[in-house]
């Protein structure tokens, strides 16, 4: 026999003239379309533990289904926490709950449930899940006053696995912690969708239900309280028992084909590569018409090729569309993209002098490639260009730069960055698509008087008009002190505090 709900649907809640008031909503289900939060434990599992943690939660998910659905929905998740989270530290958690679960969190919002919970002066999030992997998304992304979730145990930065007192909150210990978080005040709106849910809705002066709808199409982006412009993590997709399987298993694989197709590039004549990543399943696609070459005995300058940045790969993929070899200046890259790079790379040393110096005399030698945001975007944003760039020449080629990769990312702001190539030719058909802008014309350049921001505003805001994308004033910093909690600076001396070495 069908359990009876005797709350209504969450359809039917009005969303008008509700500043005042207070409303507290489950998460799994409720504020977010899908009912499980496996993937999100596996994406934590992967991103701290790797492939070996994600083994072991996969390895233990049936337990954990077993007991949610025939023993207790507490029973389930202490399984799921306990495989995720033991021995992990809790820096590391933390950091990956802000810089990488937001991203598929926000990309899973309910419509309805939003609607309501957007439009409440007051807002509360009682869940489940640990409270130290959902609090960074809730409060910063969703405006969240209050975060009731479940604690994990911890013994010298690490989590243990287990969970405090009372437990998970789940059932009446979701109704308990609403008491003790509001005493007298009773809030004026629950959302749940499940049966566990009752006894905290029942506390509430209006209780609303959320049926299961998986055709429900998540809130768009652009009603989100602030975009997602930088996010972090290895994962393209979010992990299902089914993908994190296929994951495990293309691991191998890729990372074999990822050493073949990284070979390839660097031992063969730039002029081959072209033919030999289409042969092994890299697709690269050239707009545009490029410049000829400059030819050394005219004594002309180089042309300097000014990209947008979405991988550390952006110059190779630029001198495969070209058939040649171009060299790049860059902000810092690990020392093993280098060995295997097939091109040669110029790190720059963040001396303004010393750097234009460096830039004049590459460009004497010939073309030249520099990527002026100074550090990678997965999103459709541009970061600010440096304006270094438009002070050294005036033969200047904008480049719009995308990619397409459908399991791993190959960026990354908190872990090794002399992963990135790999992780980026593991994918099973990566993409390239290079788009050569029209030369900069003479009277837009500092030699006609335009000042060297001016030029790199517009060559800035006609690669995103190219790309569709939106410019912004964000830059380096910004990013790593949202994705890594620093500043983004290298640092070049090997004593020195390991969290405060990043790549660009």
């Amino acid at each position: 026999m069908a359990r009876s709900i005797p709350f209504p649907n969450v359809e039917s809640c009005p969303s008008t003239e509700r500043q005042n008031d207070t409303v507290v909503a489950d998460m799994d289900g409720t504020l977010l379309i899908g009912r499980s939060s496996f993937p999100y434990f596996a994406l934590l599992a992967f991103e701290v533990g790797g492939i070996l943690r994600l083994v072991f939660l996969l390895l233990l998910s049936p337990l954990a289904g077993i007991l949610y659905y025939l023993v207790s929905e507490s029973a389930g998740i202490r399984v799921l926490i306990f495989a995720t989270f033991a021995g992990m530290r809790v820096s590391d958690i933390e950091s990956v709950a802000r810089a990488v679960l937001p991203k598929f969190y926000s990309s899973d919002l309910h419509p309805e449930s939003w609607r309501v919970f957007s439009w409440c002066g007051k807002r509360c999030v009682l869940t489940a899940n640990p409270r130290i992997m959902v609090e960074a998304f809730l409060k910063d992304f969703l405006g969240a006053d209050l975060v009731l979730g479940t604690e994990v145990l911890t013994w010298r930065g690490r989590a243990t696995g287990f969970v405090k007192e009372p437990g998970v909150l789940v059932g009446m210990n979701k109704a308990n912690a609403l008491k003790a978080a509001f005493g007298e005040k009773v809030p004026e709106i629950g959302l749940g969708d499940r049966h566990t849910d009752f006894p905290f809705m029942s506390l509430c002066k209006e209780g609303y239900i959320v049926p299961p709808k998986p055709e429900v199409k998540a809130v768009t982006i652009d009603k989100l309280p602030k975009p997602i412009i930088f996010h972090d993590g290895r994962l393209v997709q979010k992990p299902s028992p089914f993908m994190a399987l296929l994951t495990i298993l293309w691991i191998p694989v890729g990372f074999l084909l990822s050493c073949l197709r990284i070979a390839a590039g660097s031992l063969l004549p730039m002029s081959f590569v072209y033919y030999a990543f289409w042969a092994l399943g890299v697709r690269v696609t050239v707009k545009g018409t490029p410049p000829p070459p400059v030819k050394k005995s005219s004594g002309q300058s180089g042309v300097l090729f000014i990209c947008s940045h979405r991988t550390l790969l952006d110059p190779i993929f630029l001198s495969t569309a070209l058939g040649r070899p171009i060299p790049a200046v860059t902000y810092s890259v690990s020392r093993l993209s280098e060995i295997i790079s097939p091109i040669k790379t110029v790190r720059l040393t963040r001396d303004r002098a010393a750097d234009a110096a460096m830039i004049k005399k590459l460009l004497q030698e010939g073309d030249l490639a520099i990527c002026p945001e100074g550090t990678t975007c997965r999103e459709p944003f541009l970061l600010r260009f440096s304006s270094l760039f438009a002070e050294l020449t005036d033969e200047l080629v904008p480049v719009a730069m995308v990619n397409r990769m459908s399991m791993f990312h190959g960026t990354t702001a908190r872990g090794w960055k002399g992963m990135d190539p790999f992780y980026f030719f593991m994918n099973p058909s990566p993409a390239y698509e290079v788009t050569f802008l029209n030369k900069l014309p003479s009277e837009l350049t500092c030699g006609a008087g335009k000042s060297s921001h001016e030029v790199a505003n517009y060559i800035q805001r006609v690669i995103a008009a190219t790309l569709s994308y939106e410019c912004t004033n964000y830059t380096r910093k910004d990013k790593y002190r949202v994705l890594a909690g620093n500043d983004g600076t290298v640092v070049e001396k090997s004593g020195l505090n390991p969290n405060q070495v990043m790549g660009c």
